[in-house]
């Protein structure tokens, strides 16, 4: 019998990420999962152009970034084992102590070296307002709380400037803005912030410190994500001008804060400037923008790809990386650093030198052990004409002429896609004899914005599209059993796997994950519902009512008779613990087959980012549920 992936074998991969490049030399982290002390312990390594060694012993080193002229790393850690949060530390590239600069209550977001070296810029929160000494939460503004953050009313995040000899710290930004990215150029301090969260929780600016005020360089009408400044005074941004809403690629721009032109140079390329594959064995992604010999230098979602691209002045558009696969973060010196991975092949560390590429690490060889079922790609052409991409995986012991039950996997989003990425949950049900069926239907990333914009059309085309996917596999592959087929899927594919149950019978089994089940209660109770649902659905609960019931799957649940397991993070301040109650006391209340599965201490991230062993526990949930409906 072929060895097949199991969901213990999550604790195999090493995360590999957080690429920074000084002139040959590359530092990157490698993050290892525990299931037995269930935890995630991560490594600082060094990449000398020919040699790849660790460099820190921390267990919980992370974040690397050289000084200017190479002769230091900052990174953060936890290695006083009373720290709640990560601290700062310095240690020489030769080698070396590494020296603990300062700690920051709240932990640290970002750093980067000042131009001199002699400070470090530190992105950190803090509070703006006295916090009452007792536990009750006195709340002024939304949001109130942030997924995998938790409380963050009443918090913004500042820059502190850390002196390297000393560990001195002084703040120097303003109180009022909620800082991002930081890039200091001619010794000014560029950054991005949110000024106004709560009423424009989709817009975030460019700022130049003056002294101790922060001066906006954009029109505070846009998200801006990154940018460089440039020696003409005009700089090159990565931003979002919100046309479509949340259906809006993100493009690189060049701006000119003098006259106020934006002009698009990704014009050409009507792709997400970022990676937006799926991934439940990912490391720490770092793809800043690189702007080098009159390139900036820039990952985007190409379809079911992830590919390094570069754009110059002009509008001319090259690819840098291509191929079936997913690049997670790159670094450009004297050469091409990135990371990447495909759908059989977990992260690891590649250069592109003079044309010629070179795998750097072996840290996932241990995969090489094992059969895995590799993704079969097929185009579906919907009912309206629009090509859908889709892909199968046959079970790990596939044997022609025999009949196999399959899952319909569904991403979240909806603007994210599947596509050449790893998966661990995919290959754990084919390891157990399921055919998995997965595509990017409309409203995924990757395809344009047209393709990408169901606003107020949710459960429409989308659901559609999912369903001529499984008409389309059905009749293309004979060995799939069409009276075995289960749906699952986490976030909007947990709002889908709930419509889909209350609009059809034709799955005999259905898990739905961190979902969503009623618009009204997820427009008040969650992270992002005030500003995503009126994007989403159009209006608010009191305009759009009926819109807003009409698009929840909780108006459809008398109609479900798919046996549903319900899976939700208590956590979970995305999609709130209310949207996966709710349904299932609805279910339970009409009689129907309903099970709950409710993780403590987990957010929305749950899947690719919860502790290991529930990580593993809610695959052996998923498995066994599908496993006691399409095999029982």
């Amino acid at each position: 019998m072929a060895k097949g992936l199991t969901e213990k074998d999550l604790e195999k991969f090493k995360l590999v990420g957080n690429i920074d490049a000084f002139r040959r030399r590359l530092v990157f982290q490698v993050t290892e999962i525990s299931v037995e002390k269930d935890d995630y312990f991560s490594r600082i390594y060094l990449y000398d152009g020919r040699k790849v060694k660790p460099f820190t012993s921390g267990k919980k080193d992370g974040n690397p970034r050289f000084s200017p002229d190479g002769k230091l790393i900052a990174f953060t850690s936890k290695r006083d084992k009373e720290s709640k949060e990560a601290e700062l530390y310095v240690i020489p590239t030769d080698g070396g102590e590494a020296r603990l600069l300062t700690k920051f209550k709240y932990g640290i977001k970002n750093l980067r070296f000042t131009e001199d070296g002699k400070s470090i810029a530190v992105v950190t929160p803090i509070d703006v307002e006295k916090k009452p000494k007792d536990d009750v939460h006195v709340i002024k503004e939304i949001p109130f709380w942030f997924n995998g953050v938790g409380w963050v009313y009443g918090k913004r995040s500042v820059v502190y400037l850390v002196d390297l000899e000393t560990g001195r710290k002084r703040r120097i930004t303003p109180k009022n803005l909620d800082v991002s990215q930081i890039r200091f150029y001619e010794g000014k301090l560029y950054f991005i912030a949110q000024e106004d969260r709560e009423r424009k929780p989709m817009v975030s600016d460019l700022y130049v410190l003056k002294g101790r005020k922060a001066k906006r360089l954009t029109p505070g009408e846009w998200s801006v994500s990154d940018f460089i400044p440039l020696d003409d005074g005009t700089f090159i941004l990565k931003a979002n001008t919100r046309e479509r809403g949340i259906p809006t690629n993100t493009h690189i721009y060049h701006y000119s804060p003098e006259t106020g032109e934006m002009r698009k140079l990704t014009v050409e390329l009507d792709r997400a400037a970022y990676n937006s594959l799926n991934c439940d064995v990912r490391g720490s992604q770092r793809a800043e923008l690189v702007f080098k010999d009159g390139w900036v230098y820039y990952v985007a979602t190409d379809g079911p790809r992830a590919n390094l691209f570069r754009v110059n002045l002009k509008g001319k558009i090259e690819r840098v990386i291509g191929g079936d696969r997913s690049v997670e973060s790159f670094a450009i010196s004297d050469y091409v650093a990135f990371t990447a991975q495909d759908a059989v092949t977990p992260t690891e560390l590649y250069t592109l030198r003079d044309g010629k590429e070179k795998k750097v690490t072996d840290f996932n060889s241990w995969i090489k052990e094992y059969e895995l079922s590799k993704p079969e790609h097929f185009r579906v052409k919907a009912s309206d004409g629009v090509e859908i991409d889709a892909w199968i995986m046959k079970p790990v012991d596939f044997e022609p002429g025999k009949k196999y039950p399959a899952v319909l996997e569904i991403h979240g989003g909806p603007k994210t896609a599947y596509g050449y990425s790893f998966m661990h949950e995919f290959h754990v049900l084919t390891a157990k004899g399921f055919v998995v069926i997965f595509s990017n239907p409309r409203g995924s990333d990757g395809y344009g914005e047209d393709f990408a914009d169901i606003r107020e059309h949710y459960g429409e085309r989308d659901y559609q599209d999912l369903m001529e996917v499984v008409d389309e596999a059905l009749k293309r592959f004979d060995f799939i059993d069409g009276e075995r087929i289960g749906v699952t899927g986490g976030s909007y594919g947990g709002f889908m796997t709930n419509w889909i149950v209350g609009h059809t019978k034709r799955f005999k089994a259905a898990v739905t994950q961190r979902s969503i089940s009623n618009w009204v209660s997820f427009f008040g109770t969650t992270d992002i519902g005030y500003f995503f649902a009126p994007d989403q659905i159009g209006g608010d609960p009191w305009s759009n009512t009926d819109g807003y019931w009409e698009k929840s799957p909780l108006k459809y649940a008398p109609n479900v008779e798919t046996p549903l397991l319900v899976i939700h993070s208590m956590e979970d301040y995305r999609c709130w613990l209310p949207e996966g109650l709710q349904f299932y006391t609805a279910l339970k209340y009409l009689g129907k087959t309903v099970e709950l599965a409710l993780f403590p201490g987990e957010n929305h991230d749950l899947s690719r980012g919860g502790k290991p062993k529930h990580r593993v526990k809610r695959l052996e949930l998923i498995t066994g549920w599908m496993e006691r409906w399409l095999k029982g």
